[in-house]
């Protein structure tokens, strides 16, 4: 939080953040992984609870004076159960990098082999990437999505599972607009003995609200991030069956991560209780109704998202036939005031670095209040900045001006300092 001691401080840090909240005042955070944590979220964050060790588990902690820490474990695990409906949950994990990690080292040995959907076409870097630990320590296979539809073509995991016969499959993506089908990837999963593991970091927001289908009772072991759609604070959770439990939580603690971090902790406890509401309820229904109006708006404007359109919080929007790339497009919008990211859209023939599309969301300017008629005229914009912003940069700065205008008119932390 901004504050009076802080300022005294380190006033070279205070001004940064103070930069940093202006920025997120007066620009449009369209990156769909992005959101606004509440007040009651970043409060927890920056509690006492920053100041204690508590490695270990609930009555069970390696150093004394932990019964606070017990305390709020307690609730934030009882508060998951209750909004995900799972039969364990693992609330000490850092990040969604580190879940995947702890999900895949308790499941499987080293060189065992998976299947996800393919990276360059709406998987994640943990889901099997070269690069990464999980295409370094196991041998990760992909499907594909349907070159056509773009949409994930079961009969065709199906087929690649039956040819590969992974231990894990995983479902779940980070660039993919429409609704997977847990059911379904369980049966395929059943069929080959692998076990079923969920993604769902990007929607898992959508999923608490009843927004989205849920993999929990079809998956063995369901990962998230806690501040996307779900808008907490940035960190992550493992849910599971209970069989799974010692494994998961061993595999967190001691196998990749050592002390927990308890403020981050007690800001879980504080956003799982914000999902139990009927406003989080509405807000999730909300970011896909703005989501699909943003689609429509981009399409009017002779833009290609990617499948057609989005089920969900997120469009991935093809500009080959706009002669830009998305590294490029990105660049114009953020000059805008609009911020999105670069992404690759299936079949690529551009590397990651430039790709040919960008990856727009709702999460973030459905905080601030917005609703589909915004959404239009977002749209309107993107498609001005991209179609003129390059040979005229007076468009960018006219369009940064009314940008900022909007974003006024549906403001967020007017004013941190407590």
């Amino acid at each position: 939080m901004l504050d009076h001691a802080l300022a005294q401080v380190d006033p070279e840090t205070s001004q940064i953040m103070k930069d940093e909240l202006e920025r997120q005042q007066t620009t449009l955070m369209m990156i769909p992984s992005e959101n606004y944590a509440s007040r009651a979220v970043m409060r927890a964050m920056g509690s006492i609870f920053t100041n204690k060790y508590a490695e270990g588990y609930i009555g069970h902690r390696y150093y004394n004076g932990c019964e606070n820490y017990d305390r709020i474990e307690s609730l934030a695990i009882a508060r998951a159960k209750e909004v995900f409906h799972c039969e364990h949950v693992n609330v000490q994990v850092h990040t969604g990098s580190q879940a995947n990690m702890a999900a895949y080292y308790a499941l499987l040995e080293l060189g065992d082999k998976t299947l996800a959907m393919s990276v360059d076409q709406g998987g994640h870097l943990t889901h099997g990437k070269k690069q990464n630990f999980s295409g370094q320590f196991y041998e990760a296979h992909f499907y594909p999505v349907d070159p056509q539809t773009h949409l994930i073509d079961y009969d065709q995991v199906l087929q690649k599972a039956k040819e590969v016969r992974p231990k894990l499959i995983l479902a779940g993506a980070s660039a993919y607009p429409r609704i997977i089908d847990f059911q379904i990837f369980r049966e395929i999963a059943d069929e080959v003995g692998a076990y079923l593991m969920a993604d769902i970091a990007h929607i898992v927001g959508l999923v608490a609200a009843g927004s989205h289908p849920d993999p929990v009772p079809y998956a063995d072991v369901v990962t998230s991030t806690t501040h996307k759609t779900l808008r907490g604070p940035r960190g992550a959770i493992i849910m599971c069956k209970q069989e799974l439990a010692d494994r998961i939580d061993g595999a967190v603690f001691p196998g990749v991560q050592a002390g927990p971090l308890m403020q981050i902790v007690a800001a879980k406890a504080v956003c799982f209780k914000e999902a139990q509401s009927f406003g989080f309820r509405e807000y999730q229904r909300q970011i896909i109704r703005n989501c699909q109006a943003l689609a429509r708006s981009l399409m009017d404007a002779g833009f290609e998202p990617v499948t057609g359109g989005t089920d969900n919080h997120l469009l991935l929007v093809d500009l080959t036939n706009k002669d830009i790339t998305g590294r490029a497009a990105a660049d114009l919008l953020e000059a805008a005031g609009i911020v999105c990211n670069k992404n690759l859209v299936p079949y690529d023939k551009r590397s990651a670095v430039e790709t040919s599309g960008i990856r727009p969301g709702t999460p973030a300017a459905t905080t601030r209040g917005m609703r589909e008629e915004q959404m239009e005229q977002i749209g309107r914009w993107i498609a001005e900045v991209i179609h003129k912003g390059r040979e005229n940069p007076g468009v960018l700065e006219r369009i940064r001006g009314e940008v900022a205008g909007l974003c006024a008119q549906f403001p967020i932390y007017l004013d941190l300092d407590d």
